[in-house]
């Protein structure tokens, strides 16, 4: 999707991002996720309001407490780089899993944001269809709605429901192997 510089000049843009819907796809095609190039890719020469990360955390319990605490370092670096990061407690799943369902806090925050800061462009990173609703809210209010994620990720009712598609594949391919 090529945009002209004088559109992109004009736009306000917004990013929302369900970080372990993006974290999976960059694992899935065996990369280390760059955020700064991500947010860079996906403002282009817009202007950025504000990008919002959603990240759940491992349950504060004993026996997820080094992964809870890999978690929070990263989070640190998101933040010292200038992302607002929007976090929730995980509750285990299973012996090896857990739980921290960000979509619902993601949702209710991007109806606000967009309100207060009235962007002219909302991109929502994630490929969950589950946000197919939220996407046509904000096409309703005359918010230009961009998805960005991996096509083998993305729900057909959030594609549909959003005014263009940013494939993150190619950018993905960019970034470093994971080692």
């Amino acid at each position: 999707m090529k945009r002209t510089s004088k559109q992109a000049a004009a736009r306000r843009v917004l990013i929302l991002v369900d970080e372990s819907n993006i974290t999976s796809s960059a694992k899935a095609t065996n990369r280390k996720l760059d955020w700064l190039k991500l947010r860079d890719h996906l403002v282009q020469d817009g202007e950025l309001i504000e990008m919002v990360v959603y990240a759940g955390l491992p349950p504060a319990m004993a026996e997820w407490q080094a992964e809870r605490d890999k978690k929070n370092k990263f989070l640190h670096w998101l933040r010292s780089n200038g992302f607002l990061v929007v976090e929730k407690d995980g509750s285990p799943a299973d012996a090896a899993h857990y739980k921290a369902n960000v979509d619902v806090l993601m949702a209710i925050d991007a109806v606000e944001l967009s309100v207060e800061m009235r962007p002219d462009v909302v991109v929502l990173v994630t490929g969950d269809a589950d946000f197919a609703h939220l996407a046509l809210r904000f096409r309703r209010r005359g918010i230009r709605v961009e998805v960005a994620s991996v096509a083998q990720t993305l729900g057909a009712g959030l594609k549909t429901s959003a005014n263009a598609f940013i494939d993150l594949a190619s950018l993905l391919a960019s970034f470093e192997p994971l080692s």
